[in-house]
């Protein structure tokens, strides 16, 4: 086996998807025990960590599933003690932090064993992840079995980020996201074309953050069948094609990373000719959530759990928007993460869905970040500045997670952030000479870029920082 094919197991892979099958169409009487089962062996694997031998206490002398007794834990909490936190001594973060640096790794295998993505800091504190063999089989089942959208046939299977479905139809896969560091996306993309090369030529990502009319030329080029982008981007795209700049035909667009509202999805479908499916997931599950033919997102609760809970961390009934959610991964035994404080506003209907699955359908408000509109460089021109390209330079080039881009006036742009002093000034000035030049390259006139160091963050009603808004947007 080559080391990229480390993390893909056949074996793995193939009882992942026997058993995503079989839970499809079960009661939830039956979900429920697979849920159980899960977390008593999730408990087993914890107590090889030194932080959860902490937590469970005297909990490794009871053999219960119920984890309302156990406090919710933080990234922060987490990230400063992950040498404790992995259940496997050889996961040292410092040296999992030096191989994310470099960019060319993406995808690849660390020690052969394990595939590594990093968060962006939306909550202030980048997170790093690391999955195994097992726990990547399901997330691919999970994606090839639930996740569908329509066929040219109209039925079958799909998924954006799995061999799988790669395999099958002749599709041509274009995600179009922020690259050039090893975020989930990214990283499980590359991994997919790296174990089966054959489908490099029939896949490819395309960055979000070089020129708008670059990107253009290279989807035309490539002319996807399937389009997987953020909603934003999704609409900027619409807005190009419309304008007879992009031509391409996809069968079907994906969307995920921020919220998908009703008039993007229409504008998307309407201008495309093709369905519009959103999907929702973090780094810490790849697949939380899939949408159905109804338009409802369903849980796949028989590998995560989520808990919408209020701001003291009480339960909430169905149909009540929490103030967060904590999630329970029960595919990660590598890096248990156990009622993990996820920061996104859900509310879980009591109701079945008329598609038929019983997994448990939910209403995500997810970030919902402002695009920017600065003046072109030819008469009349807008430029468009997409919020988590934005993100992307500011954390990746300026070195600061922790902040609030907001545009005040055509062409002036305010960096709030909560740092002092000469550490303030320093990234200021990294994120302005960053921005300036990635708004360059877009085609906009030159920006003014302000600093206001020792702001508290704006937070929207999520708890997550409203990290990019128009003049009275936070």
């Amino acid at each position: 086996m080559s080391a990229a094919g480390a993390v893909f197991d056949a074996l793995h892979l193939q009882a992942a998807m026997l058993d995503v099958v079989a839970a499809g169409h079960a009661p939830p009487t039956l979900i429920a025990q697979r849920q159980q089962q899960r977390v008593l062996r999730l408990l087993d694997a914890a107590r090889g960590a030194a932080l959860y031998r902490e937590r469970l206490g005297d909990a490794r002398r009871q053999r219960s599933s119920d984890l309302s007794r156990l406090p919710p834990v933080t990234r922060r909490e987490l990230m400063e003690r992950f040498d404790d936190w992995v259940t496997n001594p050889v996961l040292r973060l410092d040296e999992l932090q030096a191989f994310l640096r470099d960019p060319a790794c993406a995808g690849e295998p660390w020690l052969g064993r394990y595939m590594v993505w990093e968060s962006s800091g939306t909550s202030g504190q980048p997170g790093v992840f690391v999955h195994d063999a097992q726990c990547l089989a399901v997330y691919d089942a999970l994606e090839a079995v639930r996740h569908r959208a329509p066929s040219r046939n109209g039925r079958g299977l799909f998924s954006a980020f799995t061999a799988l479905d790669m395999l099958g139809g002749g599709d041509r896969h274009a995600l179009v996201t922020a690259t050039g560091g090893h975020f989930a996306s990214v990283v499980s993309f590359e991994r997919l074309r790296r174990i089966n090369p054959w489908l490099a030529a029939s896949s490819r990502s395309f960055s979000l953050l070089q020129p708008v009319e670059e990107l253009v030329q290279a989807l035309n080029d490539f002319q996807p069948t399937v389009l997987a982008t953020y909603p934003t981007a999704a609409a900027l795209l619409a807005d190009e094609a419309a304008a007879g700049r992009l031509a391409i035909r996809p069968r079907c667009v994906l969307t995920g990373g921020e919220s998908l509202s009703k008039p993007v999805r229409e504008r998307v479908a309407q201008v495309f000719g093709a369905p519009v499916r959103a999907s929702y997931g973090a780094s810490e599950f790849l697949p939380i959530a899939w949408e159905c033919a109804h338009g409802h997102l369903h849980v796949n609760e028989d590998w995560v759990l989520l808990e919408p809970v209020d701001e003291k961390f009480r339960p909430l009934p169905p149909g009540q928007r929490s103030h967060s959610v904590l999630l329970t991964n029960l595919a990660n035994l590598v890096q248990p993460l156990i009622r993990y404080d996820l920061g996104d506003q859900v509310a879980v209907s009591g109701e079945r869905c008329s598609c038929g699955s019983a997994l448990q359908v939910i209403d995500v408000q997810g970030r919902a970040d402002d695009v920017l509109q600065v003046p072109g460089r030819r008469k009349g021109q807008k430029v468009s500045l997409l919020p988590l390209a934005l993100c992307t330079v500011v954390e990746e080039e300026g070195g600061v997670f922790d902040f609030q881009l907001q545009q005040q006036g055509p062409s002036t742009l305010v960096l709030r952030l909560p740092l002092r002093g000469d550490e303030a000034e320093a990234a200021i000035g990294r994120c302005r000479d960053a921005l300036q030049h990635f708004a360059a390259l877009q085609g906009a006139e030159p920006i003014v870029v302000l600093g206001e160091p020792g702001c508290d963050v704006p937070r929207g009603r999520s708890g997550k920082a409203c990290r990019v808004a128009m003049d009275g947007g936070a």
